[in-house]
């Protein structure tokens, strides 16, 4: 079921590239490209919340809304950062996307362009909590956030009463085990380490949380220090089933930062004419990257303090003509 929310300009997902000239491409293009109806018949869907309503197994076409394009592929390497949203009423009993009976108290979720249904650890940046969610339904279709919550799945990640939250959204097989990273994480230059903040890596401490009886809060992280999360550790599972004591995995919060992508380029001199028309807007910067062996100049603008003004700063690239602009976090 496609949901649009009252959240502003659509989004694009993805890293935007020049393949040649001045042009930006989108990598969603190019998945398109690689899309086929026998690619769609050959996913097999994950396992580890075995009471959710998984629906049957879809990628689905390339699809359209509010002039955007979105192209469902499969991507067992996806690992990103962006603010999370949650739905509940009025669509509760409702079919989504893939034939799914949408409950809001299981631990499911909306995203663009994942395969339906996948599962994904989410990963709450701003406290540290940490569960495995299966994706069912399209969506959110705002240009700023990035991935869907149902109701259950947010109150146990504490986002509920402010809405919206800093997330890391990680892939992971039927096991629950984070997927093997088939293309390499970006290499923060030495020279960026000192502005953006790495996500913590350590072995992962699980707590068990008692669902908070007839109530919409969700219980408050633990303060007692913990270790960092090991990226490769197996992930905790949470259950899916609100009558149980749900499995959460916790970890020490560490300062991130909101910025605001509008491109990576192959081509040095094309990621500084664009860094130097987007100033206006807000302090820009060019910085290096390694991606799969190529290096990419992407251009951001940041760090934003809050959800808000990333919505806006974000709504003014967008305008400025960047439709591929996102929301990043690190």
């Amino acid at each position: 079921m496609w949901r649009v929310k009252n959240l502003g300009i659509v989004s694009t997902v993805g890293l935007a590239v020049v393949l040649g000239g001045c042009s930006e491409v989108n990598l969603l293009s190019y998945g398109a490209k690689k899309y086929s109806e026998k690619s769609e018949k050959r996913t097999t869907a994950a396992t580890t919340n075995k009471d959710v309503d998984r629906g049957s197994p879809k990628i689905g076409k390339p699809y359209q809304i509010d002039g955007i394009w979105y192209y469902p592929a499969e991507d067992k390497s996806y690992d990103e950062t962006g603010i999370a949203s949650w739905y509940g009423h009025p669509f509760h009993g409702r079919k989504t996307a893939n034939g799914a009976v949408y409950d809001m108290n299981k631990l499911t979720a909306a995203h663009k362009t994942l395969p339906l249904p996948t599962d994904v650890r989410v990963t709450n940046l701003e406290n540290g909590r940490s569960i495995v969610v299966t994706v069912n339904d399209r969506g959110p279709f705002a240009h700023s956030r990035i991935i869907d919550l149902s109701r259950r799945s947010a109150e146990l990640l504490g986002i509920i009463e402010q809405g919206t939250a800093k997330v890391r959204v990680q892939i992971v097989d039927q096991n629950g085990n984070l997927a093997t990273q088939v293309v390499a994480k970006p290499d923060t230059p030495l020279n960026e380490r000192n502005n953006v903040a790495a996500v913590p890596q350590s072995s992962i401490k699980s707590s068990s949380l008692a669902p908070p009886p007839n109530v919409s809060k969700a219980p408050a992280p633990t303060s007692s220090p913990l270790p960092a999360p090991q990226l490769d550790a197996p992930v905790q599972v949470a259950s899916a089933n609100p009558s149980s004591a749900p499995v959460v995995s916790v970890a020490p919060v560490q300062q991130t930062e909101i910025f605001i992508q509008a491109g990576a380029f192959i081509d040095y001199n094309n990621a500084n004419k664009l860094s130097a028309r987007l100033s206006t807007l807000g302090p820009s910067k060019v910085s290096q990257v390694l991606v799969n062996g190529q290096d990419f100049y992407r251009v951001r603008i940041g760090p934003v303090y809050d959800v808000d003004k990333a919505d806006q700063m974000l709504a003014n690239v967008i305008n400025a003509g960047h439709t591929d602009a996102r929301i990043v976090i690190e």
